[in-house]
């Protein structure tokens, strides 16, 4: 079967060069000239390149605090927030009745307390006359000029002003007390207010998008998912004959399919519990800032598990006809077709795993009309 590829890729060849040539036609074309590279063992870093996912490093479920109906969505899906941002508004009359009742109470607590002050006034002027006549009378009874009566009953006038006192101090700190609580009642309801507008707590881009106005947001109900701006990571799963291998700090090559661009990473964190089904641990790597990147894109990076010698061609030296590879070989003044295997490529040069020995000379760059069998001179 290998023996019948080779044949097709040769006469796909020659019908691209102008033609099947005929029998002994080898001796007979002009030679190409061309300029040719031996394939040569280098050492090289052995990797294992795995397939990871970029996400943000951090991102955010807004949800409700409060049941309440959905009046606004100030966002759609993609679009760009600001830290503190108002979102999602809710519709909820009963905050707003809230806090105008807990007012009331404030109010009406505080007309109380000038009353309470008004009759401490009142109280300690009784007080004062009180101490004032119970010592004239104190005085006159030693002089005998009043009797024991008239006395005791200045006496108990001013325990009776002394008791006022008390009971309008008394009326006065109760009053603070519903004062007290009703700022704390018109803060507690300013707060719950305050629910009603739901904010991005940093700046990012909207993922999704789960409510629509009218919908009933009940509390801790996913509203919206949100992605931090600018920060994203890879994260890979790696074997596990790497778990020990694997270090945070480690620089790994990232290298994003879709952006076609390869990214220096930074290993940040390393879940050390091993799945069981994959025999994996998951890596995950910060990527520098780059505005193309995008939760949910596909990325490979490369961890280096030691050195190995690795046979190597020149990467553009490798044509594909479909799924099948070759380069060609100079050999003997003819140009020959060799099928490989290639493994890892890096820095313009690819891994050939079979199809080609060290110090075959591999024509390099490879011209578009060379065909198996033909004529060479090596320049």
């Amino acid at each position: 079967m290998k023996r019948a590829g080779i044949v097709a890729v040769a006469t796909v060849l020659v019908s691209c060069g102008g033609g099947t040539p005929e029998k002994g036609s080898e001796t007979k074309s002009a030679p190409v000239r061309v300029q040719t590279v031996a394939a040569a063992h280098v050492e090289w870093t052995d990797e294992l390149e795995v397939s990871g996912t970029v996400r943000a490093r951090q991102t955010a479920t807004v949800a409700s605090r409060l049941m309440a109906y959905v009046r606004e969505v100030r966002v759609r899906v993609g679009d760009s927030v600001t830290a503190g941002e108002v979102v999602v508004v809710l519709d909820a009359k009963e905050m707003e009745s809230a806090v105008r009742q807990a007012e009331a109470m404030d109010a009406e607590a505080r007309n109380a307390r000038a009353e309470v002050v008004q009759a401490m006034a009142a109280a300690n002027a009784q007080l004062t006359l009180a101490r004032a006549t119970h010592k004239r009378m104190s005085d006159l009874f030693q002089r005998r000029s009043v009797t024991q009566q008239e006395l005791d009953e200045a006496t108990t006038r001013l325990r009776m002003a002394e008791a006022g006192v008390a009971g309008a101090v008394a009326k006065r700190n109760q009053t603070d007390a519903r004062i007290n609580q009703a700022t704390e009642a018109i803060a507690a309801a300013k707060i719950q207010r305050g629910y009603l507008e739901i904010r991005s707590p940093f700046a990012g881009r909207v993922l999704e998008r789960f409510v629509e106005p009218g919908n009933l947001a009940s509390p801790g109900q996913p509203l919206l998912n949100i992605e931090q701006a600018g920060a994203f990571r890879l994260e890979a799963p790696v074997e596990e004959a790497l778990l020990g291998a694997v270090r945070i700090g480690d620089r790994v090559p990232v290298r994003l399919e879709s952006a076609d661009k390869e990214l220096d990473a930074r290993v940040v964190e390393i879940v050390p519990a091993v799945d069981a089904m994959s025999r994996t641990f998951t890596v995950k790597l910060d990527l520098p800032g780059v505005t193309i990147l995008r939760t949910g894109m596909f990325g490979r990076a490369r961890f280096a598990r030691g050195k190995k010698r690795a046979l190597t061609a020149p990467s553009e030296a490798v044509r594909e006809e479909g799924s099948l590879r070759y380069v060609m070989v100079a050999d003997g003044g003819r140009a020959r077709l060799r099928m490989v295997t290639l493994g890892a490529a890096r820095e313009g040069a690819v891994e050939v795993l079979s199809g080609l020995s060290e110090g075959e000379r591999v024509v390099h760059p490879l011209p578009a009309a060379l065909v198996d069998g033909a004529a060479v001179e090596v320049r």
